[in-house]
């Protein structure tokens, strides 16, 4: 890689950690071609992205970013996982480090708030935006299903009781 190309990377990420929700730092030492790109494809299928990178060159961008606190995780073999979903490339990361031991979260951000390992656990377990909309959703379709129903009885029952009349006399 040459010093344009680092530059440019640089900046790449950069700009990333500045429009990011959330960042989550793992440890991938001994992964396998087959395996990150499995973990490439499951992040890109929650909306999320993974990247490594030299850890020098994640330093320089760090700097400036709401995630520069992250600058002590980056020693050894580390990869970033991000998303505009705060929820999403924690829930892949810790569900591809429960089947790959090989793979370690160790840490990561939302923001300026700094999250250890169970920080990122605990981030993973909530539910994501998508889901949350279509609760949301649910909650809010509820009532006006139940409304409809009260309001469509009293003339079906009136209904009944006409046709009643109407097959007796």
């Amino acid at each position: 890689m040459d010093r344009a190309q680092k530059q440019e990377l640089v900046d790449n990420l950069k700009r990333v950690f500045s429009e990011t929700q959330v960042v989550v730092v793992t440890q991938n030492s001994g992964l396998t071609v087959a395996q990150v790109t499995e973990l490439r494809r499951q992040m890109r299928a929650a909306g999320a992205s993974f990247k490594v990178a030299k850890n020098r060159l994640v330093s320089l961008a760090l700097e400036g970013t709401p995630y520069a606190s992250l600058k002590p995780f980056f020693k050894g073999p580390t990869g970033i996982a991000y998303a505009n979903d705060p929820v999403a490339a924690a829930k892949v990361a810790v569900e591809f480090a429960k089947k790959n031991e090989k793979f370690v979260v160790i840490g990561g951000a939302m923001g300026e708030t700094v999250l250890n390992a169970e920080g990122v656990k605990a981030l993973a377990t909530l539910p994501s935006l998508d889901e949350l909309r279509g609760k949301i959703i649910g909650l809010l379709n509820a009532p006006a299903t139940k409304v409809a129903g009260v309001v469509q009885a009293p003339a079906g029952q009136l209904a009944r009781v006409l046709n009643a009349y109407a097959t007796k006399g």
